[in-house]
């Protein structure tokens, strides 16, 4: 349809965006350059736009949706993650909303897997020291880290980036996966999965875990879900991971337990109010930072705008897309 209009809050890669305008659903509008939108912007954008096409990074006010009635027919998330948005809030005001899962799940687990590695044998510490000319050559004591293989890995949350960690983890290194989960997770799953444990609390898992990976959703259902009790739950020197979102960890409480030594050291993706850090996070040495880059390959970033552009299709062919959200 010529008069329907289409939002891309952010830049996708160029195949991506290329097929979009190519498929002809409507007037495209690619946002050029890459910045988040303003809350002007979104509340400009809220009778302007049929279609929006949003990402993680997005912040949208709280009084976009009711705006937003009537006019905006489906978000059509880029990400497999979607607690930018307000899931009732878009249902109350007649907006559907699609996600983008299954094709970022082994870029994900690969990089929790890297974040742990690093974190484990301190090689951001060891590349800096390096760097740096500090280096004064081998010798037993220096730079020990923690052993990964055979250890015990805690898994916080167990849906397909989870089971994705269990199996790099157990089949890769011979470690013991022991996870928790809302859901009674079938034994034949724990058998294709690292031989999963699964245990009944956050703190179970957490008193068997050397490290504790962190893979379920954010919202106000997880906020800060790994707090204090967590943390002093976990064997003394335990490394947490975490690619999930950075609201699930209270940060004070991280804080805290690297203070103490009961966490060794962190290997993170994700933060409160990213990309703005809290600015002790830079004081730690033993933590190693990443920018949100779970999915950052170019076949996965590309996989997602394909997996959007076919949910927003399907929506607007009067079909029920195959992973619609709300």
């Amino acid at each position: 349809m010529a008069d329907r209009t289409i939002l891309v809050t952010r830049a996708w890669p160029k195949e991506a965006e290329e097929r979009l305008v190519a498929e002809r659903l409507g007037t495209v509008t690619l946002r050029h350059p890459d910045t988040p939108m303003s809350r002007d912007e979104w509340m400009a954008a809220a009778q302007s736009y049929d279609v929006i096409m949003p990402t993680v990074s997005d912040k949208i006010p709280a009084e976009f949706y009711p705006a937003a009635k009537g006019k905006l027919r489906v978000m059509a998330n880029y990400g497999v993650g979607f607690n930018h948005i307000d899931i009732d809030a878009a249902r109350d005001n007649g907006i559907a909303v699609t996600n983008t899962p299954d094709v970022l799940t082994d870029c994900t687990a690969d990089l929790a897997m890297g974040l742990l590695l690093c974190a484990a044998r301190r090689i951001g510490e060891g590349e800096r020291e390096t760097r740096a000319g500090q280096w004064a050559g081998w010798r037993p004591t220096h730079m020990i880290g923690k052993k990964v293989s055979g250890a015990t890995i805690g898994i916080i949350g167990f849906g397909r980036i989870g089971q994705a960690m269990a199996r790099r983890a157990h089949g890769g290194f011979g470690m013991r996966v022991v996870f928790q989960d809302a859901w009674d997770v079938p034994d034949e799953i724990k058998a294709a999965n690292g031989q999963a444990e699964q245990l009944g609390s956050i703190t179970e898992v957490a008193a068997e875990a050397d490290f504790l990976s962190l893979h379920c959703p954010g919202g106000a259902d997880t906020y800060k879900l790994i707090n204090a009790e967590v943390f002093n739950a976990l064997k003394p020197g335990a490394i947490l991971v975490n690619s999930a979102r950075g609201d699930v960890v209270d940060e004070d409480a991280l804080f805290d337990a690297l203070d103490s030594g009961r966490v060794a050291a962190a290997g993170l993706d994700v933060y409160h109010n990213e990309p703005a850090l809290d600015p002790r996070f830079l004081t730690y040495g033993n933590i190693v930072l990443a920018p949100h880059l779970g999915s950052a390959t170019d076949g996965t970033r590309a996989a997602m705008g394909h997996r959007a552009i076919d949910n927003l299709k399907a929506f607007l062919a009067g079909e029920t897309p195959g992973d619609l959200v709300t």
